[in-house]
């Protein structure tokens, strides 16, 4: 009789403490959700934010050109913030961010995430330079931007995430950075050299070695998208970055929609 009783007790402890647990973890699940449902977020930033080569671009945005399946919108569509505000756009340099991209920011905001500074170092000058010149241009071109990037970027920097930060205080800030563009050694036959590879990579990597240092000093969060896209350069065999596109040249060198769901999407997510 007495063992009975104790099966029983220890039938309903174990009961009542499983049930006790699933309301906690429900309860866990309930504030979660409504922890991102209250978020409101802003994104920011230049072509690889706004989504420039994903396709399915919002014709309302014209020539800013963002995309469904840019990476804001993607976190957007699985997160329901409660609100979201994309004003990224194509071309955007560190001076049109203040300038043009900063009004739907506030006290209320909760989440920001930019990517911006390439255009600002001539990324799309350096490229250009590098498809349609000499090698020796190529590497003297990509060592007057990483001048720049010593000498010039960080003050530019600076004044953007001040602005984020008068204007949204509250705000977690998530500063994307770029890819390297190129598998080295990778199966690309032609264009061009493996030295040219190298440096343009390099130079990738020392951009968001600076880009990291400022949002660091700022307080913000850097998001290193270097190896969610790791395998999936540019002579890789499976590239989530358009190489030369002569049909739409503003395309090149961008995250495919695969680049934006599988390269952006994943780190924004993880620092959020």
């Amino acid at each position: 009789m007495k063992m009975s009783r104790l099966v029983a007790f220890s039938s309903s402890l174990l009961l009542g403490t499983v049930l006790a647990l699933t309301g906690a973890g429900v309860a866990q699940a309930q504030e979660s959700a409504q922890s991102v449902e209250a978020v409101d977020y802003v994104a920011l930033g230049d072509s690889y934010s706004s989504g420039v080569g994903a396709g399915s671009y919002d014709s309302a945005s014209g020539n800013c050109k963002r995309s469904t399946r840019a990476y804001p919108a993607l976190w957007k569509a699985a997160n329901n913030p409660a609100s979201f505000a994309f004003t990224a756009c194509s071309g955007a340099r560190t001076s049109d961010v203040t300038a043009g991209q900063l009004g739907p920011l506030s006290s209320a905001t909760d989440l920001v995430s930019i990517s911006v500074g390439g255009n600002d170092a001539g990324f799309a000058d350096v490229m250009t330079t590098c498809v349609l010149q000499s090698e020796a241009t190529c590497l003297s071109r990509i060592t007057t931007a990483r001048a720049y990037v010593d000498s010039t970027l960080p003050g530019r920097l600076d004044s953007v995430y001040a602005a984020i930060t008068a204007k949204a205080p509250s705000a977690r800030v998530v500063v994307l950075g770029y890819p390297r563009f190129y598998k080295l050694g990778g199966n690309c036959i032609a264009g061009l050299s493996e030295k040219e590879r190298a440096a343009i990579n390099g130079a990738a990597d020392y951009l968001n070695d600076a880009t990291a240092k400022r949002a660091a000093d700022h307080g913000f969060t850097f998001g290193d998208v270097t190896s969610t896209f790791t395998g999936h350069e540019i002579c890789s065999g499976s590239a989530w970055l358009h190489s030369v596109n002569w049909l739409n040249i503003g395309e090149s060198y961008h995250p495919t929609a695969a680049g934006q769901s599988g390269g952006y999407l994943p780190v924004l997510s993880s620092k959020a």
